[in-house]
Formats: structure tokens, sequence, C-alpha cells
């Protein structure tokens, strides 16, 4: 009997194991990271009517989508029940990972709210560069004496309504905009001048696979059948051996 329990908790565990699996990998592709600004930070992208400064608090920022070249990032309130902004950015290479979540940003005048940059994920040797539109970027390699990435594009700076599908329309436009950087002195030159992007084979091994994952389960499935007909092929023999 206890070899009967023993045996069918095994089973439950593969079963359990199976259900949780794929949530733990989607996790780690939309890479949710909750993170806390003690002051005013000003957003790229598409954001809230009203929302493109973010005030000191709490927020939890996703991928949405990700491709080779170009991810889109949205930043949500504490709860994830209000996305503040959909963001168009550039993965950019780092040498060396750190074990902690990196907000980089630009520094601004006094009395201004700094400007996100960068968002790198623990553990990544590369991270997201955000893009502004044009005239933002223009504005902020001046006044920060860096270059900053923007396109031109004819997208929106605020909706009314949040972007919740990579179907939306705004999306389709991210995906397809051109991206180039501005210096400070105003010259617009290649993403390459100014970001390192990853290389082939690190984006190629960290790409999404969310469908393959889901295909796991019936693998799993099967395993925990097994397992659980193991156990009462044990029991009868145990039965029989009384």
């Amino acid at each position: 009997m206890k070899l009967f329990k023993a045996a069918t908790t095994i089973c439950c565990t593969a079963l359990i194991g199976a259900a949780l699996a794929p949530s733990a990998k989607a996790d780690d592709w939309n890479r949710k990271t909750v993170i806390a600004f003690s002051g005013p930070v000003e957003i790229p992208g598409v954001h809230l009517a009203g929302w493109g400064v973010l005030p000191a608090g709490t927020y939890v920022f996703k991928i949405l989508d990700s491709q080779s070249d170009r991810h889109i990032v949205q930043i949500f309130n504490q709860d994830e029940t209000t996305i503040y902004a959909t963001i168009l950015a550039i993965p950019n290479y780092r040498l060396k990972a750190t074990d902690k979540t990196v907000m980089t940003f630009r520094e601004r005048p006094a009395g201004a709210p700094e400007a996100l940059r960068a968002w790198f994920y623990p553990g990544r040797n590369w991270g997201e560069e955000f893009v502004y539109p044009k005239a933002k970027a223009m504005e902020l390699a001046k006044t920060t004496n860096t270059p900053v990435l923007f396109t031109a594009a004819e997208i929106p700076v605020e909706v009314t309504e949040p972007i919740k599908s990579v179907d939306e329309p705004v999306v389709a436009a991210m995906k397809q905009a051109p991206i180039m950087a501005v210096k400070p002195t105003g010259e617009e030159v290649q993403l390459a001048e100014v970001v390192t992007l990853p290389p082939v084979e690190t984006e190629v091994a960290m790409a999404p696979a969310l469908p393959a994952t889901t295909g796991t389960l019936p693998l799993m499935f099967l395993f925990g059948l097994l397992a659980l007909g193991a156990a009462f092929a044990v029991r009868g023999v145990a039965h029989r051996l009384q």
C-alpha cells in the first residue's frame, strides 16, 4: 500500500509539473519585471493620454512581441489592470550580464523628469533600448549630449484606449517603422553607429517558442498515465504476495 501511494504521488507530481511548465516558460519569454520608480520618469512610445510621464510608483514591464531586430515593450500598473504604454525597442548588447534588473535613464536638467533609456533583464547580455519620436529624440540628444534612437514613422503618441494585442494597427506600424539615431549635433546616423546588436546566435537561442512548449503537455500527460499504470501494477503484485 505504501508503495502504491508513493507511485501515485510521483504520478501526480509529473502531471502538476506538466501543467506548470508552459506558464514558467511564458513568464521567461515575456520577461515580466516589477520596477519601482522613486521619481517621475518620462517614457517614449504610444501611451495613454496624460501618461507621457509616469509618476513615482511601481510598474510592470513585459514584452508584447519579440522579433530578431526589434521588440515591443509594454508598461502596466502594479496589478496589471491598466496598460500605460506600448514602446518600440531595439535589442542592445552588453558585454557583461548581471543577476539583477537594470534600468538606465537619460539625465535631464534640474526639475525635469529622467527619460527612460533602456531595460536589461537579469542574466541576459542584451536589453531593450527604447525608441523615441524624432522631435523628442532630437531634444533629448541635445540636452543629454548622447545619441538617441528615433523613428520618423507616423505613429500616434497618445491613445485613449490601451493597446492589448499584437494585431492592432499601431503594433503593426511599430514592426515596420524605420529606426535611426540622432547625435547631439543633430546629425542622423544608422543604428550600427550607436547600438551594438546581439550576435545572431544569441538572438536565435533566446527566441520565444511558446507554441512548442504547449506541445510538451501530451508527452508529459503520457508519462503521468504510464506512472499511474505502473502504480496499479505494483499494487496488484503486492496484493497477490499477501
